[in-house]
């Protein structure tokens, strides 16, 4: 059984990022006073009385625009309702009731869920604004003052929720759910891969750059596994970082890319590698997530025998620190080897967590230092007594040795390699820190 799912609507710039960020106790919804920052379903797990539920911020309805961006976001806020438990309807005191309340009103009661009306920016203590009672024209039943900003009311709002909650708990959350970024540039196709994987239109599409402006959450199980999908705002350089909105949204991507297992490193393959492509994978080396590069757009490149080789020695040469990272082609469009992704996302994932007994590793460690000496210099020899792995995600080993000093570079290289070669590692860093006697 899956958990309650909460969802917070309203018309633009009533506070329900606020709001969402309030009950969640993260700051994971964009609050802006900007209409439109919210584009897309934020999903985050919520608690509260013992039971579990989750909680979905949606863009605001607009009732009757043209914008394209407006109509995506009032068709993401459509399923939210059409999926949600239980609906938070969220209103501004400060405006008071408005046509928009009305017809946003009109459409939840049609869908005949279980509405909870939450009256926001009520953020004086003291006795109850009388301007409250307008919203009773709602027809939704007694409205709840909240204060998105103080968190007043939001106990009680939630109470009103749980009321609606099946009976039966849900089941506890799975700790093998797999959490996979997918990071890369604007308009590689990261929000069409994420709707080609859940067979539905999840995340909002577009050829504008900078639709994607959250991490969106999706959960998705099949027959290889359990998968969070982070579809992540494409990240820009720096120069380009003008919009204070869009600021917020690499923050939320550098987010996704630290609390994710896997990071799939979109790339266009029209395109190729570019310098924003090898920031992209830097910031999820760095961070050091196992990682599979990704190129999409495979349909439309014009192909010979040799395509494929030339781009992934090219991928290989830009990336050259990532020689560890597998490469999939794929198109998202026409969803031709997508189902391969899988595979790959829980062997890398696998490999990340790989643990390696100490007594295996120092028989690696013995044989790559009877092969190639340790190195030397003004006559005194580098010394290599044993090694040890000290964590995972990624895999992390200390060297134990007579002198730091003398333990170059090239040759930690070298000995990373023998552990890749005998116990494989693909597609995951490979943290090595190295420990003279004495420390």
């Amino acid at each position: 059984m899956s958990r309650p799912l909460v969802a917070i609507v309203g018309r633009p710039n009533v506070g329900k990022s606020m709001l969402f960020n309030k009950l969640t106790g993260q700051r994971l919804s964009i609050v802006e006073d900007t209409p439109g920052v919210t584009r897309d379903r934020l999903y985050a797990p919520c608690e509260w009385a013992g039971r579990k539920f989750d909680l979905v911020d949606t863009g605001g309805i607009e009732p009757g625009t043209d914008s394209e961006i407006l109509l995506f976001m009032r068709q993401q806020a459509e399923i939210a309702i059409q999926n949600a438990t239980v609906i938070i309807f969220v209103c501004d005191i400060q405006t008071g009731l408005t046509a928009s309340d009305q017809e946003v009103g009109a459409m939840l009661l049609k869908s005949g869920k279980p509405v909870v009306l939450a009256v926001n920016k009520m953020d004086k203590t003291g006795p109850t604004d009388p301007e409250i009672y307008e919203f009773y024209n709602l027809g939704l039943g007694d409205p709840i003052p909240v204060s998105a900003v103080h968190g007043h009311g939001t106990g009680d709002l939630l109470e009103e929720c749980v009321k609606y909650f099946p009976d039966t708990d849900a089941e506890e959350e799975d700790d093998d759910v797999i959490k996979v970024a997918i990071i890369g540039k604007p308009n590689v196709g990261k929000s069409s891969l994420v709707n080609r994987i859940l067979g539905e239109e999840r995340v909002i599409v577009s050829d504008m750059a900078g639709t994607t402006r959250d991490a969106v959450d999706n959960y998705f199980e099949n027959e290889k596994g359990k998968y969070l999908f982070i579809d992540t705002a494409g990240m820009r350089r720096k120069s380009r970082v003008d919009d204070r909105v869009e600021k917020f949204s690499v923050l939320r991507a550098t987010m996704a890319i630290e609390r994710c297992d896997v990071c799939l490193i979109l790339i266009d393959g029209t395109e190729g590698v570019t310098e924003q492509d090898t920031k992209v994978a830097g910031l999820a080396h760095e961070a050091g997530k196992a990682c599979i590069i990704v190129v999409n757009k495979w349909d439309i490149v014009e192909k010979d025998d040799k395509t494929m080789d030339k781009m992934c020695q090219d991928i290989r040469r830009d990336l050259a620190y990532m020689s560890y990272a597998p490469i999939l082609f794929l198109s998202a469009l026409t969803g031709s080897r997508v189902d391969r992704l899988f595979d790959a996302i829980n062997d890398v994932a696998d490999q990340a967590a790989m643990r390696i007994t100490t007594g295996m590793l120092n028989e690696v460690l013995a044989d790559a230092t009877a092969r190639v000496q340790p190195p030397t210099d003004k006559g005194r020899r580098l010394k290599v007594y044993y090694m040890t792995q000290v964590g995972i995600k990624p895999p992390h080993f200390v060297v134990f040795c007579n002198r730091a000093d003398l333990f170059h570079f090239s040759y930690q290289r070298y000995i990373e390699n023998q552990i890749r070669a005998t116990f494989g590692l693909q597609g995951t860093p490979v943290k090595i820190t190295i420990r003279q006697k004495g420390d």
